[in-house]
């Protein structure tokens, strides 16, 4: 079997899921419908914006639809009348009910942004980088019923940085799901894909971030404020109170500290501003009060009075 032999819809919202969808494309797919996320209102005009997914997907002359509900029985029936073979689903944004998941005669495969069984869930990329790991890396599966919790088929693992972000993780992570997609693909055809039950016992969550999830706790140690300012960035984003107004951290080191209370400014130049923590102090190169740009520290503390013995709250 070859992968123009099979008859695949693709399901994916973000700009993570375009990396996979390209390489189902370049793969020779037979891409007989792309499913994704409806339009959405963006930025200050409001204006409706195209997922990027369907604009991909539209650039090949791949057919796009976009439920509001794909359990919806239109919308299954729709789904139905293109007999796919295979479903690859790369963060689509929706539940895939069972009537969806017994359509395709393969299966649906999912893309997955970590290790399974470990975190599960919607946000894997931060919750990684915020409990300090040092490897993930992408599985895929076979989907079922639960959330993420379908047989695993390929693993790939890479190292974390340990100064990495999540927008930085996100970006490697998405080239490693083209790859290990790619090679699922290719066993499934050389019909080689083995299949491998989860250890329930071994499972960990990583639920959708909130913007409430960014604020900074001092009382923790400078490597735990260290890896959440990193496992937020760029979204929701670690910030703290200076005077009751809203200051977002990043770019930050871990420290020593001089003995200060948890949140009290203990230096602040051109290289940095330090704070100390439960345990040690966070260097901060990068700070930005609502509503301004992000700076570096020299451009921030030009125009704002951050001084040694201020405390964050």
């Amino acid at each position: 079997m070859r992968p123009q032999d099979l008859r695949t819809v693709f399901m994916g919202t973000p700009d993570f899921a375009l990396q996979t969808l390209q390489g189902l494309i370049d793969a020779g797919c037979n891409l007989v419908g792309v499913y994704t996320q409806p339009d959405r209102p963006k930025g200050r005009g409001k204006q409706l914006a195209a997922p990027p997914v369907k604009e991909l997907a539209l650039q090949h002359g791949v057919p796009v639809f976009q439920p509001q509900k794909l359990r919806q029985p239109e919308a299954v029936a729709e789904l139905e009348a293109l007999a796919p073979d295979l479903i690859v689903v790369v963060a689509y944004g929706q539940i895939l009910p069972k009537s969806v998941l017994d359509i395709p005669t393969y299966g649906c495969i999912n893309v997955h942004a970590s290790l399974l069984p470990r975190y599960r869930g919607a946000a894997p990329i931060n919750k990684a980088i915020i409990d300090g790991e040092t490897e993930t890396g992408i599985t895929t599966m076979y989907m079922d019923v639960g959330l993420d919790t379908g047989d695993m088929l390929v693993k790939k693992t890479l190292q974390i940085g340990p100064e990495e972000t999540a927008g930085e993780l996100h970006d490697r992570l998405a080239v490693l799901g083209r790859k290990t997609m790619e090679e699922t693909l290719r066993q499934l055809c050389a019909g080689t894909l083995q299949r491998e039950v989860q250890d329930d016992a071994q499972s960990t969550y990583a639920p959708m971030m909130k913007k409430e999830d960014g604020r900074i706790d001092w009382s923790r140690s400078a490597a735990e404020v260290h890896n959440h300012v990193r496992g937020l960035d760029p979204w929701p984003g670690a910030y703290t109170n200076l005077n009751g107004e809203l200051l977002k951290l990043a770019d930050t080191r871990p420290g020593t500290n001089d003995e200060a209370c948890p949140g009290t400014v203990i230096a602040a130049d051109k290289n940095g501003v330090r704070i100390a923590c439960g345990s040690g102090s966070l260097l901060v190169r990068e700070l930005q009060l609502a509503g301004r740009k992000r700076l570096g520290a020299a451009d921030f503390l030009r125009g704002c009075a951050l001084e040694p013995g201020m405390v964050l709250e």
